[in-house]
């Protein structure tokens, strides 16, 4: 099988092939009623299907209203924090580390405060490969949807006094199952505990931090995609559609459309 061959391959220095740090692409195409559902929202948000979620676009965001109600809000990806100058913040803070965010100034505000859902069915690791780095889905073996940790905030820009609103997805070490492709993994929040990560509980912050210290892998599989999913222009069902093995050989060949996001520095 094409899948346990890329989970054979070997690391370099405790990390997978593909060094980044990120989860950098990720997609969401299931129906608007799923989530509904699964994040007991209290109405119903039509959403077009969205095969390749890149960074810096507009994301919807599950977080509980100041009624006590959870809401499905569309924010920037890309987290802006409430001190910084420029909106270009949010470029290197699209991603926070799990180890790391309770401390962080970028995100240690948010972190107590505005913590939210961010829905997925599936996101995007790649692997060195040919002349260039294989993109793999992971998604749940049912379709369904899950939701990633993510923070939020408020950013007023200084020059024209707009506010944006912004977020990003926390990443943990990865778990077994993922390892192999890559030492990094969005981290995972299971429907039993929603409450305690939007704060709808009472709970202390060791506890909320707690609920990132498992990877939640079960379920969960993965398949080589085309390198089409590297560009964002690029936004259609090609991007989720598995490669078999013929498909997967001429791929390897193919110069990436563009490169998956850099990693993010020292930032963390």
């Amino acid at each position: 099988m094409l899948i346990m061959k890329a989970l054979e391959l070997p690391k370099r220095g405790g990390k997978s092939y593909y060094g980044g740090e990120m989860c950098g692409r990720y997609s969401l195409t299931s129906p608007p009623e799923a989530m509904y559902l699964l994040f007991g929202l209290r109405e119903l948000t039509n959403l077009a299907p969205r095969y390749n979620i890149a960074p810096s676009q507009d994301v919807p965001v599950v977080r509980t209203g100041e009624n006590g109600a959870r809401e499905l809000v569309m924010l920037h990806w890309g987290l802006i924090p409430s001190w910084a100058k420029q909106r270009d913040f949010g470029a290197k803070t699209i991603n926070a580390r799990a180890e790391t965010v309770a401390e962080k100034p970028s995100f240690r505000a948010a972190f107590k405060k505005r913590r939210c859902l961010i829905p997925a069915d599936g996101y995007y690791e790649w692997v060195k490969a040919g002349n260039g780095k294989q993109p793999y889905r992971f998604s749940r073996e049912d379709g369904g949807v899950f939701a990633l940790a993510g923070l939020w905030e408020h950013w007023q820009d200084p020059a024209d006094g707009e506010t944006v609103e912004s977020c990003s997805i926390i990443v943990r070490e990865a778990g077994p199952m993922t390892a192999p492709l890559h030492h990094r993994m969005p981290a995972i929040v299971p429907h039993e505990q929603f409450e305690l990560w939007l704060g709808e509980e009472e709970a202390d912050q060791t506890e909320v931090a707690a609920v990132l210290d498992t990877p939640n892998e079960e379920g969960l599989r993965v398949y080589p995609v085309s390198k089409r999913v590297n560009s964002p222009r690029n936004d259609d069902p090609g991007c989720i559609e598995a490669l078999d093995d013929a498909a997967l050989e001429d791929d390897a060949g193919n110069q990436d459309d563009e490169k998956p996001p850099p990693a993010q520095g020292n930032l963390f």
